[in-house]
């Protein structure tokens, strides 16, 4: 089946949606109006991946700076000089995880990054996912910043702020962003 990696548009927001509350439930459900003002955001790189021509993947990610943090349902906010890709939120139905349409999704994010001279990229993982960040190098680190720790506090307590290297990996080897 057709796998097509492309930016996400305004018209992706109702399947956007519908994989959101798939993998996160009511919890972590952010609105389509949050969604439409990030797509306006000038800093957005967001992606979905369709799969036979539905939507079953995205990712919502923007050019931001290492430390800063976008509290649950934030806007992407423009910086005057990005540092970093911020991986806000990526999503997979469920019925088909295991596929490696996450990696399809990051790996061009990842490379595009690079190519703009992204130093790092950092999330917030959420649900106990810190070891799924892990495998793919990401770490977590302490947020130095008091309004960035409320930001983060925004997600539970179990969320935490991880960091990667898009240079050097972060125990000073080279990371090498390529197909599995």
């Amino acid at each position: 089946m057709s796998v097509v990696v492309r930016p996400l548009a305004l018209s992706d927001l109702a399947d956007l949606l519908a994989v959101q509350l798939a993998c996160y439930g009511e919890g972590f459900v952010e609105s389509g109006e949050v969604f439409a003002r990030r797509l306006a955001s000038p800093a957005n790189c967001s992606l979905v991946l369709e799969q036979g021509g539905t939507v079953c993947a995205y990712l919502a990610a923007y050019r931001s700076v290492r430390g800063k943090v976008t509290p649950l349902h934030g806007d992407f906010e423009v910086v005057a000089q990005p540092d970093a890709l911020y991986l806000h939120d990526m999503a997979v139905l469920p019925a088909h995880a295991g596929q490696g349409l996450a990696h399809a999704l990051l790996q061009p994010l990842w490379e595009r990054a690079q190519q703009e001279g992204l130093r790092h990229t950092a999330l917030v993982s959420v649900q106990g996912s810190q070891g799924y960040w892990a495998r793919y190098g990401y770490a977590q680190q302490a947020l130095e910043d008091a309004v960035q720790r409320q930001r983060l506090a925004t997600y539970g307590e179990d969320a935490s702020y991880m960091v990667r290297s898009l240079v050097q990996g972060l125990g000073g080897h080279t990371v090498r962003v390529s197909p599995r």
